[in-house]
């Protein structure tokens, strides 16, 4: 796993349009080496602002849309168009306004497909499954960026420190008694995060900040989930000055201006 980097932008707002600037170049990178990307996205207000900048920017249209892969990192398991639902915010904010493939759009399935929480889970890892590709070296793609937003309790995707989950060797499970409603959701684990090749953790607020703290010492993933947050070949912790507050110097920071 990489060393996560730190880069630090004045305010949420700033983070939000510099982290839709990033995502645009690492797609369009990606796309011209192998002709296609993929891209894990994320819920909360962060992570549903940045989708929004990318879609209110002219370079979005850099991208190819319909090469790109859509999927989730964790999902609540409520009926499809719920307004709490991941999908349903990255629909409103950025899907519905560019030229995506529908059926390269990954989404995990909620009750109204006649699935419970568990056959959800298998059945987005059997999509994962077929997704993958030799060189992936495991039943998960190789996911060119991975967004992840994170709790002020240091929870990524629906991974919440203790729960039964963050043991969990399988890439897709089934959340049951989250600390943070909807008590069932979805999530992909520690090992299906650490497949991507780029983890980007995302984070504003003077809330996060004792989070983002922990994350980046050598706390253990089951009681700070988002320090077992890292990508095969990079790691990266985009905040805003607030969320950035209690980094020990040491460590060191990117700032911009």
């Amino acid at each position: 796993m990489s060393a996560p980097g730190i880069i630090v932008h004045r305010d949420a707002d700033v983070l939000a349009k510099a982290v839709a600037a990033r995502i645009i170049t690492r797609l369009v990178d990606a796309q011209s080496a192998k002709g296609s990307a993929s891209l894990v996205l994320t819920g909360g207000t962060v992570g549903i602002a940045t989708l929004a900048a990318i879609a209110a920017t002219p370079a979005r249209d850099a991208v190819d849309w319909r090469r790109l892969d859509i999927w989730w990192g964790d999902e609540r398991f409520l009926p499809t168009g719920d307004a709490e639902r991941n999908e349903t915010g990255a629909r409103e904010a950025l899907l519905d306004h560019v030229d995506v493939d529908p059926a390269r759009v990954h989404v995990m399935r909620g009750p109204d497909s006649g699935m419970t929480a568990e056959e959800s889970a298998e059945s987005y890892a059997a999509e994962l499954r077929a997704a993958a590709r030799p060189e992936d070296h495991g039943p998960v793609p190789g996911f060119d960026v991975m967004l992840l937003g994170m709790g002020p309790d240091a929870h990524v995707a629906s991974l919440f420190p203790g729960l039964p989950a963050l043991y969990d060797t399988r890439p897709v499970v089934a959340v049951h008694g989250s600390p943070k409603p909807p008590p069932t959701r979805i999530s992909l684990t520690l090992p299906a995060i650490r497949a991507a090749r780029e983890v980007w953790v995302v984070a504003a607020g003077e809330e996060k900040a004792g989070a983002v703290h922990l994350a980046l010492s050598e706390s253990g993933p089951v009681q700070v989930p988002a320090a077992g947050a890292r990508g095969r070949q990079r790691t990266l912790f985009l905040l805003d000055r607030a969320a950035a507050g209690k980094i020990p110097p040491e460590l060191g920071r990117l700032a911009s201006p």
